[in-house]
């Protein structure tokens, strides 16, 4: 079990000093920083209930590196031989579904991870200390972006069809896949029927699984990892969960153990992005956006826990990289913007929500008052989080801030959050 003492003193510390001022947080904030890495910026996607935190870290020469956060300490997870690569949040067993580059020259020119370098790259499994590269299909590339906690690990791998259609520089399809949970396996997940592509998200721990499907010309996997079906594969077989009126872009980003689906999807018109939320039992529901702002999307890979908190990013304008967005985290049927919710004079506003757990605990992407770029880690106070409802201080909208240029990178290898 992790050592929680001194990060709840602090939290009780800042309740104390702030009640004299009529704001009791709920949430504190720690930020994680580059911590033996070296360069100015990072991101959290994700964080398992131990409070273990994975993502991606730039490195002095402007690399980007996986990494493992626990108790103050950024693990570098290293490369495959490569300049770059990223990291999902980890398991309960502290294994992380990697991306990572090769020193190997993609020999079509491919940019299937969108780092810009035209190497390739492949999805690995970070276990036992040991970093492990997965199978492709037949093709070059593979990435992974996802695991649950029997060890089964998706995301999407090329085989060997080359096809005109897709936007250059890409030549082959490419299709969800999962790995494991013994070595070595890769089972490929069919698109909706009329599909060619596709690309998996999420997955729980019943083996489900959640992404998005489409013809290789408007399935994109750079800038976005949009296409125009989301989809849920039960037992290897795909089912469309619709969308709310858009045709362009639609996706699966997470599921939980209660087979719950959050993702995002285009309004009628196609000139928005909504986040919704899906049930068995409801279908799919619009969750909408913080105050007046124009679009949001949920987390990828962890933007559900098992109580049905949601977290992700509201946005000013379609466009979630040079638009204003601020972090948000939706419960109760109401969405807040999460920079309410922590202390006033926070050095770090709160952009991207990217991860929460099922303790309440929440990472993502900030911006400090330089201008860089960080992993963030919010931590409920005292159980105020669990509160029922929001008290309309709660619910007021602060001044979003753009994230910089800085971030393109670090935000490439996770879902709907490079620009449209």
């Amino acid at each position: 079990m992790r050592s929680t003492i001194s990060i709840y003193a602090t939290a009780v510390g800042l309740v104390v000093a702030l009640a004299a001022h009529g704001q009791s947080p709920r949430y504190t904030v720690i930020d994680l920083g580059t911590p033996g890495l070296g360069g100015p910026n990072s991101v959290a996607f994700g964080i398992n209930n131990a409070g273990r935190v994975g993502g991606g870290a730039t490195l002095p020469t402007g690399n980007q590196h996986p990494f493992l956060w626990h108790d103050g300490h950024m693990i570098d997870l290293h490369t495959l031989g490569g300049p770059n690569g990223t990291a999902s949040g980890p398991n309960g067993r502290d294994e992380l579904a990697i991306v990572a580059e090769t020193s190997t020259s993609d020999p079509l020119h491919e940019d299937f991870c969108g780092f810009g370098t035209h190497l390739i790259c492949l999805g690995a499994i970070r276990r036992e200390g040991a970093l492990t590269p997965l199978p492709t299909l037949g093709g070059n590339n593979g990435a992974a972006l996802a695991l649950n906690n029997r060890g089964q690990v998706v995301g999407y791998a090329e085989n060997r069809m080359r096809d005109a259609s897709c936007a250059s520089p890409q030549v082959l399809d490419y299709e969800a896949v999962i790995w494991g949970p013994n070595a070595g396996e890769i089972h490929p997940l069919p698109p909706l029927p009329g599909d060619t592509v596709g690309f998996a998200l999420g997955i729980n721990d019943k083996g489900q699984v959640v992404g998005s499907s489409g013809p290789c010309a408007n399935t994109p996997l750079v800038p976005l990892q949009l296409g125009p079906h989301s989809v849920l594969w039960e037992n290897g077989s795909p089912k469309n969960l619709g969308s709310l009126g858009g045709k362009l872009n639609n996706v699966a980003a997470a599921i939980n153990n209660r087979g719950e689906v959050v993702g995002a999807s285009d309004l009628p018109g196609d000139t928005a992005l909504h986040t919704f939320l899906w049930t068995r039992e409801t279908g799919m529901q619009d969750l909408g956006t913080v105050g007046m702002d124009v679009s949001s999307l949920p987390a990828g890979m962890s933007g559900i826990n098992n109580r049905r908190q949601v977290v992700g990013a509201s946005c000013m304008t379609p466009d979630f990289i040079s638009g204003p967005c601020r972090a948000y985290i939706w419960q109760n049927n109401v969405m807040v913007d999460l920079n309410a919710l922590i202390p006033m004079n926070s050095p770090l506003y709160l952009a991207f929500a990217l991860g929460i757990n099922d303790v309440g605990e929440i990472v993502g992407l900030a911006v400090d008052n330089t201008g860089d770029t960080h992993a963030f880690l919010a931590v409920p106070v005292n159980s105020e989080a669990d509160r029922e409802s929001f008290s309309p201080t709660e619910r007021r909208v602060t001044s979003p801030r753009a994230v910089p240029d800085s971030a393109r990178r670090l935000l490439r290898q996770r879902f709907g959050i490079v620009g449209r």
